[in-house]
């Protein structure tokens, strides 16, 4: 076909570019100049081109898997750290809600068992409970008698509150375990070492098989 084309060029209406190849007959000379040998070239450069943007864009593409496993292993850090601070401010807020409970019920026995106190743990204990219990009293006294009931309720209102802010507070992020965060690790370090390296060695290859090409 493409003979009768490059002979009769008219037959070609659509102006389809089609370079003339066949298979050369010693006994039937053709006028027709053979181009098997330019696109074979043509093809050999675009096989070559395809190559050497694939090895590119595996380089490219084990660079972004390393970038993305040591991000999320930093984003991870920063979250346990984020989640350490935050059991801290836990843990002081619920000692601060626990300790108001704790203050009334030891003032209310100080009111009723003082000397069982003072016989059973000593004075010095007794003089230091009452110390411990010094703010409540005095919060409590600052209500005449008939509205200290009020007083009793803002001090469990407070309590509430303060257990609401330690829950608050104490809110923590997700974090990878132990084992998912290895899997990335050894993801990253086979990349780094096996992929990257084969890469090089298919890209040395490449360059040494073009270079022999070029020299046929």
């Amino acid at each position: 076909i493409v003979q009768e084309l490059c002979k009769r060029p008219g037959l070609n209406k659509t102006g389809f570019d089609m370079p003339t190849i066949y298979v050369p007959n010693p006994n039937k000379p053709v006028r027709c100049v053979n181009q098997i040998e330019e696109v074979c070239k043509d093809v050999e450069k675009t096989i070559n081109q395809t190559i050497q943007n694939t090895l590119n864009s595996l380089e490219k593409d084990c660079d972004a898997i390393e970038y993305l496993v040591d991000e999320a292993i930093n984003k991870d850090n920063q979250t346990r750290s984020a989640n350490i601070r935050a059991y801290i401010k836990w843990g002081f807020m619920y000692l601060m809600a626990l300790s108001l409970p704790m203050a009334i019920i030891v003032t209310l026995m100080l009111a009723m068992f003082e000397g069982v106190l003072k016989d059973l743990m000593g004075k010095e204990m007794t003089s230091l409970l009452k110390w411990y219990t010094l703010p409540i009293n005095r919060f409590m006294s600052s209500y005449p008698a008939d509205t200290q009931m009020y007083g009793g309720a803002a001090l469990v209102v407070t309590t509430v509150i303060l257990l609401a802010l330690a829950r608050w507070v104490g809110r923590t992020s997700d974090t990878m375990t132990r084992r998912q965060k290895r899997q990335l690790l050894d993801k990253q370090e086979f990349v780094r070492s096996v992929v990257k390296s084969k890469k090089k060695t298919l890209y040395s290859e490449y360059l040494q098989q073009t270079v022999s090409d070029q020299d046929l």
